[in-house]
């Protein structure tokens, strides 16, 4: 397994060892030893899969409290994801990075508490897989509008397809402090 950190330290790019020959591939997409060893979370507590077509958007989502940290990967198809820094406070605040994750490449992204996350399918659709370090709170989501030009992410030319929440997302600098998560210092 190989571990690189992207443009935010925190996030992290995992390339997972395959193992394949003429009749297919193995790989383990999780194992807490060695995701602990690598300095990853190993105690995941929500598994979620959604399927979108060709320019589905969903993003920018959070949670706060019950802030989720996400290990995500494609299972079929192909999607650019994206994590933005919202933490109050933090050195990197609105910042993003965003990798392609596909089943061809089969790279993982570990997007932590604290960063808004997102992504848009690039292939004709996805399957999309996320495990979560906690649950999901309706009374604790939030959202970031996409094209927030303040953030400036680079998407892919790809006609977004929106659900209207996050077509009516605010811009960052319109979210409330208090509603974002804290930076906090080791």
């Amino acid at each position: 397994m190989n571990v690189e950190e992207t443009g935010l330290p925190e996030v992290l790019l995992v390339e997972p060892d395959v193992f394949g020959d003429e009749r297919g591939f193995f790989m383990e997409t999780f194992n807490a030893d060695r995701y602990r060893e690598a300095g990853l979370p190993h105690e995941f507590v929500q598994d979620n899969l959604s399927f979108s077509q060709h320019g589905v958007l969903r993003g920018l989502h959070f949670q706060n409290p019950n802030q989720q940290g996400k290990l995500v990967y494609v299972l079929q198809g192909e999607v650019f994801d994206v994590a933005v820094d919202i933490r109050a406070g933090s050195p990197n605040f609105g910042e993003w990075t965003g990798a392609t994750l596909s089943a061809e490449n089969k790279r993982q992204l570990w997007v932590p508490e604290g960063f808004a996350h997102g992504f848009v399918v690039t292939s004709d659709a996805a399957l999309f897989a996320y495990k979560c370090t906690d649950r999901y709170n309706r009374e604790a989501e939030g959202s970031i509008l996409y094209d927030d030009p303040e953030i400036g992410i680079h998407w892919p030319d790809v006609e977004p397809v929106l659900s209207e929440k996050d077509a009516a997302a605010p811009r960052l600098a319109e979210v409330s402090t208090g509603s974002l998560p804290r930076y906090e210092t080791a």
